[in-house]
């Protein structure tokens, strides 16, 4: 169940609790986003929202600290998302908490996700002597950042969205000049945008400024990755399209969005900012 924005605590100050607290957790409902972005009833898209936080610990049952890596995986046909303070305020609170197993750990992460968004959420621990651990990664594909493109839109702009009919490809492209706003707290979040699709060629100008128009736009990840993939349909007539934000960290957590219009396992890579 959601709560009021009011009692959110994004954008205020807050207390540490060092104990397994749930009840932290906080909960924003999707489909208030997606209205604004005319999506009604059944999805135009598949996805998922991995988050990677890297901070977590908590305590072996003779009181020794363990530390991994944690991997989320919410569903986007999940009714709701998690408000990032929270679960870090949340994932903190497991630091002066015993618990018998990483599994165990998993296991109490993976039931209250769930419980907070609605949806089947995966969790994944991985420890220093589990391997292989995550390395990073090069961006696929073609990079966009090369042309000297004339920048001066500073909101959102689909319009400088094209693609010529003429010359139908299967391309991959990659920019790392991906900013946006948290709505709440006006932060840059700043990251990388992977996109592959089939249809039209886009004008990778255009394609390039329009990424560069998020600049100063409040939204959440996951609602900027879905405004491009809806923008990139309608304005280049992509057959199939994937959309894949990659998020620099903040707090200790990245978050990645990725919407298909294939139903497709996505990777989680972690690039150069990360």
């Amino acid at each position: 169940m959601t709560a009021s924005e009011t009692e959110s605590p994004l954008g205020k100050p807050s207390d540490y609790p060092s104990t397994y607290t749930p009840a932290l957790l906080f909960a924003i409902d999707r489909a208030r986003n997606r209205s604004t972005l005319g999506i009604e009833g059944e999805l135009p898209f598949f996805g998922t929202d991995i988050w990677n936080a890297w901070e977590l610990t908590w305590l072996a049952k003779n009181g020794q600290p363990q530390v991994a890596e944690c991997e989320v995986r919410v569903p986007a046909a999940s009714p709701n998302i998690v408000e990032s303070k929270s679960l870090k305020l949340y994932l903190n609170a497991f630091s002066m908490s015993s618990f018998s197993s990483a599994d165990e750990v998993a296991a109490t992460i993976r039931s209250d996700l769930s419980a907070c968004t609605g949806g089947d959420v995966l969790v994944q621990l991985r420890q220093p002597a589990d391997t292989p651990l995550p390395k990073i990664a090069a961006a696929p594909g073609d990079s966009l950042d090369n042309a000297d493109v004339h920048c001066e839109t500073w909101e959102v702009d689909p319009a400088l969205l094209s693609a010529d009919a003429s010359q139908p490809v299967s391309e991959t492209l990659h920019s790392h000049l991906l900013r946006s706003l948290c709505p709440v707290t006006n932060q840059p979040d700043s990251g990388t945008l992977l996109l592959s699709y089939t249809g039209p060629r886009i004008d990778r100008a255009g394609l390039l400024r329009y990424i560069v128009s998020y600049r100063l736009h409040n939204d959440f990840h996951e609602s900027c990755v879905e405004r491009m993939f809806l923008d990139l349909r309608q304005h280049c007539g992509c057959e199939s399209l994937s959309v894949y934000a990659r998020y620099q960290r903040r707090g200790g957590i990245d978050i990645n969005p990725y919407r298909s219009s294939d139903f497709v396992p996505v990777e989680n890579l972690r690039l150069w900012r990360q």
